[in-house]
C-alpha cells in the first residue's frame, strides 16, 4: 500500500512541475517566452494561454486528493491528449527527435501516475 502512494505521489509531482508549475511560471514571471513552444509550430499566440490554463486545472484536478474521480478521469484525459498531440505537432512540423520524445516520456509519466491512482483508496 505504502509502496503504491509513493509511486503515485511521486509521478504525479512530476506532471504537476513539467505541466503545471512550470508553464504557469512561464507566464507570470516571462511572458515573452509563453508561445516559444507553439508558434513554431503555427499555432496562434491565443493558443499557448489556453494550453497553460488547461494544464494547470488539470494538474489540480489530479494533486488534490477530494477531486472527484470523473473529474479526475477527465483531468488524467486532457492531459494526455495534449502530450500525444505535442507529439503529433512536432513529429510533423520540426521532426526534432528530442521535442518527439519529451511528451512521449511525460505520457509515460502521466500513465504511471493514472495506473497508481487506482491503486491506491485516497489518491
Amino acid at each position: 500500500m505504502k509502496k503504491n502512494k509513493v509511486i503515485f505521489w511521486v509521478a504525479t509531482v512530476i506532471i504537476v512541475l513539467w505541466e503545471g508549475v512550470m508553464p504557469l511560471g512561464t507566464m507570470l514571471f516571462a511572458p515573452e517566452y509563453v508561445t516559444v513552444g507553439t508558434k513554431p509550430l503555427g499555432y496562434p499566440d491565443y493558443f499557448a494561454y489556453a494550453l497553460i490554463i488547461c494544464k494547470v486545472l488539470g494538474v489540480f484536478a489530479i494533486a488534490y486528493p477530494k477531486t472527484p474521480a470523473k473529474l479526475k478521469e477527465w483531468a488524467y484525459a486532457g492531459l494526455t491528449f495534449n502530450l500525444i498531440f505535442a507529439f503529433i505537432s512536432h513529429a510533423y512540423v520540426d521532426k526534432n527527435i528530442g521535442f518527439m520524445l519529451t511528451p512521449l516520456v511525460i505520457l509515460g509519466i502521466l500513465v504511471l501516475s493514472y495506473r497508481y491512482n487506482n491503486k491506491i483508496p485516497d489518491a
